[in-house]
C-alpha cells in the first residue's frame, strides 16, 4: 500500500480589482496572490478492497455540504474519467478556514491533483495540471505554480499569471478571522465592475507605507456594509501597528502587514 502525504498552503490577496463581467459568466479581475504559512495536510492511499472509487475523510476543522461535493473528491473524479484510476482514499486535515478568501479549497484541489498525479505515475505536463485545475476554479492554477517566486499578478479569472519580484520578508503577515463566512457567490453580489488609469503592478512599486492610501480590494465596499464586523478587524490591525491591512480575495479574513 502506497501513501503520499502534502501540504497544501493558503494565499492572501494583495489588492483586488474587479475589472469587467466576462461573457461566460465570470469576472476578469486583477490581484496578487501571495503565500504565506498556514497548511492543510492531504493524504492520498490506496484502498484496493473500497467499494468505491474513492473516499474522503476529513479531520480539523469542520466542512459543510455533502462530501462528494468536495474539491479533493471532484478532483479525483475529473482524472478518473480520463484515466483508469484504482480507488483511494483521501484525508483531508482541514486547518484553513473556509469562507474566509485564503483559498484553502482551491489549494487543496491543487494539491489533490498533484498528489494523485504522483500517486498514479500520470506523468501529466504542467499544461495537463493546468488544464484540470481551471476546471476546478478559477484559483486553483496559483497552486500549481513554482514558489519562489512566491508573488504572481494575476489577471483574466485569476488563471494568467505572472511571477512578480515581491517580497515581504521584512513584515510580518498576520491574519485575523471575524467569526462570519462570506461566499465569493455572495461577494460578486452587487459588485460594480471598474477599470483603472493605473494598474495593479504600478502600484506595488510603491513604498509598502503608502499602500494604505492607494491599493484597495474592491470587494470590502459592499462586504463590510453587510458585516461591519470584518470592517472593524481591519481597523483594529491598523490600530496594532500595520503598515498596511485589508480584506484578502472575497473575505472574510483580513490580514496586516507588520514592520519586522
Amino acid at each position: 500500500m502506497s501513501t503520499f502525504v502534502v501540504y497544501p498552503y493558503a494565499k492572501i490577496n494583495i489588492g483586488l480589482h474587479v475589472i469587467e463581467k466576462r461573457a461566460d459568466g465570470y469576472h476578469n479581475i486583477e490581484t496578487v496572490f501571495y503565500p504565506v504559512s498556514m497548511h492543510d495536510i492531504l493524504e492520498v492511499t490506496d484502498a484496493p478492497e473500497a467499494g468505491r472509487e474513492a473516499a474522503l475523510f476529513t479531520y480539523g476543522l469542520d466542512i459543510p455540504g455533502d462530501p462528494y461535493g468536495n474539491l479533493c473528491m471532484k478532483a479525483y473524479r475529473l482524472l478518473a474519467a480520463d484515466f483508469p484510476l484504482t480507488p483511494v482514499e483521501i484525508h483531508l486535515y482541514k486547518n484553513i478556514p473556509m469562507g474566509a478568501g485564503l483559498g484553502g479549497g482551491s489549494s487543496d484541489a491543487a494539491f489533490c491533483i498533484q498528489l494523485l498525479n504522483k500517486h498514479f505515475g500520470l506523468n501529466l505536463t504542467q499544461a495537463q495540471l493546468m488544464h484540470y485545475a481551471l476546471q476546478l476554479g478559477s484559483d486553483v492554477p496559483f497552486f500549481l505554480q513554482p514558489l519562489p517566486p512566491a508573488a504572481y499578478l494575476a489577471g483574466g479569472r485569476g488563471d494568467l499569471l505572472t511571477p512578480i519580484p515581491l517580497s515581504l520578508s521584512n513584515y510580518r503577515i498576520e491574519l485575523r478571522f471575524p467569526p462570519v463566512s462570506v461566499s465569493t457567490a455572495e461577494a460578486y453580489a452587487g459588485m460594480v465592475p471598474q477599470r483603472r488609469d493605473v494598474g495593479l503592478r504600478e502600484r506595488l512599486l510603491l513604498p509598502v507605507d503608502t499602500w494604505k492610501c492607494i491599493i484597495s480590494n474592491d470587494f470590502e465596499t459592499t462586504i463590510f456594509e453587510k458585516y461591519p464586523i470584518i470592517r472593524s478587524y481591519k481597523e483594529a490591525l491598523y490600530d496594532e501597528g500595520a503598515v498596511y491591512a485589508s480584506m484578502t480575495g472575497s473575505g472574510s479574513a483580513v490580514f496586516g502587514l507588520f514592520r519586522i
